[in-house]
């Protein structure tokens, strides 16, 4: 995935046009608003590294039994209009073009 197409991810993912994220991989955010600036950024054929800030809105509270219920015990809880912002290094797998794993570290 060259920057272009990376881009063009991230137009989609900052515009909450999730229709255009789920050509690279579908996930849903019915409790949070999520946008990415990114200040560095490496690829090639294999994969996509970069360092980035994520920012997180509160669409509407997200509470502990919610996040437990869906898998994120570890989450803290975000309430809504609360903004957070999390420096974060991202480094995708891929094959085919297509992210098929991604790992995620808080700098």
């Amino acid at each position: 995935m060259d920057r272009s197409t990376y881009d063009g991810y991230l137009a989609a993912f900052n515009a909450r046009d999730y229709d255009g994220v789920k050509a690279f991989y579908a996930f849903f955010h019915a409790y949070v608003d999520e946008s990415i600036t990114v200040n560095a950024y490496v690829s090639d054929a294999r994969m996509v590294a970069m360092e980035v800030v994520v920012r997180l809105t509160g669409r509407r509270a997200l509470d502990a039994a919610t996040l437990a219920a869906a898998g994120f015990d570890r989450l803290v809880p975000l309430a809504a209009g609360q903004v957070v912002e999390i420096p974060r290094f991202i480094h995708y797998h891929l094959r085919d073009g297509k992210i098929v794993r991604a790992v995620c570290a808080v700098v």
